[in-house]
């Protein structure tokens, strides 16, 4: 029997880039990555950390992380607190530093945690429609992301894992049928 030849969705494709971007966090309490994408281009990465210019939160610079690592401070708890940028508003930041704002209307957003109300309002603002993640976030407000038509795509992530395995464990693994 030939074997098909095998190759990611586009989404888990976009998901595999913001799971590289997350690699870039310099947050020592969440490490997320996020990827904005239109026609399946990407046009913009982004990952949490704390902002340019500003020591990193893995050397001190977000006190609030610090408080949350010592279990001082529950998850969810002090966001307004926290100086470390999200992922996706890092990424929505980067659209704009690009000059890529009317660029951005019907386009969908990877990222590794669904978004927090504050990132939710940015990406209804400059058009995404849709949100593909892995995983959830307590500070999600679903029904203004549905009010809103925003769809959100909760990805399985053995998937991702299986193709995390065919980068980096099976060097040998051909994808092309033999």
């Amino acid at each position: 029997m030939k074997k098909e030849f095998e190759r990611p969705t586009w989404d888990e494709y976009f998901m595999l880039q913001a799971e590289l971007a997350k690699l870039r966090s310099n947050c020592i309490t969440r490490q997320v990555g996020a990827v904005i994408v239109r026609d399946h281009r990407q046009i913009a990465t982004g990952y949490n950390g704390t902002p340019p210019g500003v020591k990193n939160c893995y050397e001190g610079g977000c006190r609030r992380c610090q408080l949350r690592l010592e279990g001082k401070i529950a998850s969810g708890e002090g966001l307004d607190r926290c100086i470390c940028n999200h992922a996706e508003a890092n990424a929505i930041m980067h659209c704009a530093i690009l000059g890529v704002g009317s660029g951005t209307k019907d386009t969908t957003l990877y990222t590794t945690f669904v978004t927090c109300l504050e990132c939710s309002k940015m990406a209804i603002t400059i058009g995404i429609k849709r949100i593909v993640c892995l995983g959830s976030y307590p500070e999600t407000d679903y029904q203004l992301l549905k009010d809103a038509g925003v769809e959100i795509v909760l990805l399985n992530k053995s998937r991702i894992n299986y193709w995390m395995r065919i980068l980096l464990e099976d060097s040998t693994t051909t994808l092309i049928p033999k």
